[in-house]
């Protein structure tokens, strides 16, 4: 209750959720005399895959006995998976009094919810000096908070794609722009960019980093990898080659972030052994990507049947979503909830050979659109239905055996669900 307390207090510092400039975050952190210049960071940036990669990058450090402090957003279930540090994740406690300090110093100067947060991150990730931080940037990041660092280790570009549009003018909504405000003002170190969903991209990015003084590492370019056969696949850079055994994540796409985050470490010589990656890889943590939910109070709803979690709520991860659904010999149903500002017939767009679709509304979530009119928005889609719970949505699927449920379009959703479940 104290915890919440103190959240419901900081999001009423600034009147606008997102307010895209530095100078807040700027000032309060001079009052916390600067711990961002105190810390060694990996900032990875992007539109989709970002904190797959960070997750990739987390178990291979721990696997290499290296501590690290994570930040990433948005949390899933509860605000403490948002804040890493030597490992753990904070308990209740220990997130208040550290939000208590930062909201002392702050002295109820505006600030937006997310700058707020970002200040809390720096401010106890500067204790840990010797740590590796792996940090994920917010919308955009050229005017992001997490965009005050002097220098760092490496930046990570992960997938860009549109998303978060309505955050951008009408005439500037374009890929290209998005590109920009992503990678224009990253700093001189390395920079490694995983695989893009297009050529065009891939030459924006180049174009728009072409000043930046970083030794550059490209997918396929610098580094690759290649499925195998009989659970392993092959990893491939300056350094050499490695046969991996296949993660314990699901997805091709999975491939692309492990291997950007391997060639970032590898890049790096932090230390990292041939060994540590071996079995970094099949030990990460994944929430809503793509997890498969293997029991629970509405897992036992459909029994046998598997049940898959994901977040992807934009078209880059509708259509990473969809290649691994089109490897699976079976039916599938989608229960979706999407946020009102997304791209929701783009998003489906990529969904072929659907058994049925179930649109719902996301509970708690006032900017979420409502099932009604997603269904609407899905009425060309086959044997669509609109039910106004997650629960009640499962029950109304007709699953036959082998079938596969899958629950998809948001991750505040995949928080709903979870803690649902």
């Amino acid at each position: 209750m104290k915890l919440q307390k103190i959240l419901n207090r900081l999001q009423k510092l600034h009147p606008k959720e997102i307010d895209l400039s530095l100078d807040r975050i700027l000032k309060l952190c001079q009052k916390l005399k600067n711990p961002q210049d105190k810390i060694k960071a990996i900032s990875v940036v992007g539109t989709n895959g970002k904190q797959s990669t960070i997750n990739a990058l987390f178990s291979i450090l721990k696997e290499a006995n290296i501590k690290c402090n994570v930040y990433t957003s948005p949390h899933i279930q509860e605000i403490n998976e948002r804040f890493i540090f030597n490992n753990l994740k904070l308990n209740d406690d220990e997130l208040i009094e550290l939000f208590e300090e930062i909201e002392e110093k702050n002295d109820n100067n505006p600030l937006t919810f997310f700058e707020a947060l970002t200040a809390c991150f720096f401010y106890k990730a500067a204790k840990y000096p010797d740590n590796i931080n792996l940090i994920e940037a917010g919308l955009f990041h050229r005017f992001d908070a997490t965009n005050i660092l002097k220098s760092n280790l490496a930046s990570i570009i992960c997938s860009i794609s549109k998303d978060h549009l309505d955050w951008l003018p009408k005439d500037q909504q374009t890929v290209e722009k998005i590109i920009f405000e992503k990678t224009s003002s990253l700093l001189n170190s390395n920079i490694i960019v995983s695989k893009q969903n297009s050529e065009e991209t891939v030459k924006c990015i180049k174009k728009t980093i072409s000043k930046n003084l970083s030794e550059k590492l490209f997918f396929n370019e610098n580094f690759s990898y290649s499925s195998g056969e009989n659970g392993f696949f092959y990893y491939e850079d300056k350094f050499g080659g490695l046969k991996l055994p296949t993660p314990n994540i699901l997805g091709q796409f999975q491939l692309e972030n492990i291997s950007t985050a391997i060639a970032t470490l590898r890049q790096l010589n932090l230390g990292v052994k041939d060994n540590d990656i071996k079995n970094g890889v099949t030990k990460i943590e994944s929430i809503a990507r793509l997890q498969e939910i293997k029991s629970g109070k509405l897992k036992d709803i459909i029994k046998n049947n598997r049940l898959l979690l994901d977040g992807s709520h934009n078209e880059d991860g509708a259509r990473v979503l969809n290649e691994y659904l089109q490897s699976l010999n079976c039916k599938k149903h989608v229960i979706i909830g999407m946020m009102a500002n997304k791209d929701h017939e783009k998003y489906i767009s990529y969904f072929k050979d659907i058994s049925s679709l179930t649109t719902i509304d996301i509970p708690n979530q006032p900017n979420a659109m409502s099932g009604k009119k997603l269904k609407e928005k899905f009425k060309n889609m086959p044997n669509i239905q609109y039910k106004e719970s997650i629960q009640k949505a499962i029950e109304s699927v007709p699953l036959k055996e082998d079938d596969l449920l899958i629950i998809t379009g948001s991750l505040y959703l995949s928080g709903e669900f979870l803690n649902l479940n």
